[in-house]
């Protein structure tokens, strides 16, 4: 009887064991299904074809950050001893980072500030890109005031202009001695950028323009201000790669219009052209940090904006199409060498370049315009 009991007894614990062996995968697939889902969370989605007027809260993690210009940071009250952990790292700054800005008008510092406010609050820009010029003393130093007071970096430009004169030599003065006077200016000035187009432009020869670039880098190395081109992919091969000029510049300001491609067609289908014009700054950009800086798609032709090829469309469609197309591939440009691609809109305003604006001329918004800082 005894036996018979601890047979019993045996039994059932064999029976106990083989249940639970059997409910325990279904356990486990159950939290893998739950990892796997967590981490397909992760990668980028297109953004939907129909976005709100302002961009979307960023993420907590985006919120949370305490370096300069993240979003959710804020410029403290007074300017901090030094540089060091104020910037955030490059890795971060890809997706949308701000807008060019045409600054001929010599805007006022309430109109910079009202502007940046806007760029800031409504689009969670970090950067302000300068276009144009003002040679007003001490416009740039409002500049600097209005990005420190809207915590906006700033990526400067000595400006050539198109008149083929050398007024762009006395800005570059003025410029670095602001930079070097005003206390907040190597707070907020992430680069300088010689430009706009000067290999394309035929300002200057590629080795000129190094020449230009190593000076400037050694009139800002105390203020540890990094210095680029702002300039076309055509405009380096043109000149047979300029690698004199890729080699000197401290990370590369790319000019992105693919409208004026000969096979442009829409703003939605223009990414072989990005892609092409991306591909050849991968390849020859010695794996520097690229932006895309004068960035976008016109809605409107005009005398100086004429397509290249015949089924170029300038709509606002297409301008919208086109900036949703750059977010569709958020995590391509994420995954570029460097760190990341990040772009700006060029521009803020059609009354700043008639078409390419996110705002028109009577200042309401073209499209929805919410696009990702980070996927």
């Amino acid at each position: 009887m005894v036996y018979f009991l601890l047979l019993i007894l045996l039994i059932v614990v064999l029976v106990t064991t083989l249940t639970d062996s059997d409910s325990k995968p279904s356990s486990i697939s159950k939290n893998s299904q739950s990892f796997l889902n967590h981490t397909h969370s992760l990668v980028p989605t297109p953004t939907p074809t129909s976005t709100p007027t302002s961009a979307s809260v960023p993420s907590s993690s985006s919120l949370s950050s305490n370096c300069f210009p993240s979003v959710g940071f804020q410029s403290p009250s007074t300017v901090p001893d030094g540089t060091d952990d104020w910037w955030c790292d490059p890795t971060t700054e890809y997706a949308f980072v701000g807008f060019s800005y045409e600054v001929t008008a010599c805007q006022s510092l309430s109109q910079l500030q009202k502007d940046f406010a806007d760029m800031r609050n409504t689009f969670h820009s970090r950067y302000v890109r300068i276009y144009g010029a003002c040679d007003n003393n001490g416009f740039f130093d409002d500049v600097i005031t209005a990005a420190w007071d809207n915590t906006l970096g700033v990526h400067a430009l000595v400006w050539f202009g198109f008149d083929g004169s050398n007024k762009w030599m006395a800005r570059r003065d003025s410029l670095f001695g602001t930079l070097h006077s005003n206390p907040k200016a190597v707070f907020v000035t992430r680069g300088v950028q010689f430009g706009s187009e000067p290999l394309f432009d035929g300002v200057l020869s590629p080795s000129q323009l190094t020449q230009q670039v190593l000076a400037a880098k050694s009139n800002l190395s105390s203020l540890g201000i990094p210095v680029t081109v702002s300039e076309l992919a055509y405009g380096y091969q043109e000149r047979g790669g300029a690698p004199n000029v890729l080699a000197a510049v401290d990370y590369i300001n790319i000019h992105i219009l693919p409208f004026f491609a000969q096979n442009a067609t829409t703003g939605d289908q223009a990414w072989p052209n990005v892609l092409n014009d991306l591909d050849w700054f991968t390849r020859f950009g010695n794996g520097k940090k690229m932006y895309f800086d004068e960035n976008g798609w016109p809605s409107v032709t005009s005398s100086s904006v004429k397509p290249n090829g015949p089924n170029a469309v300038a709509s606002i469609s297409s301008e919208h199409a086109y900036f949703n197309l750059l977010d569709q591939h958020c995590g391509d440009l994420k995954n570029v060498v460097g760190g990341g691609v990040g772009w700006f809109a060029h521009i803020y305003s059609d009354s700043q370049e008639p078409g390419y604006g996110i705002y028109n001329t009577a200042g309401k918004i073209k499209f929805p315009f919410a696009p990702r800082i980070s996927c």
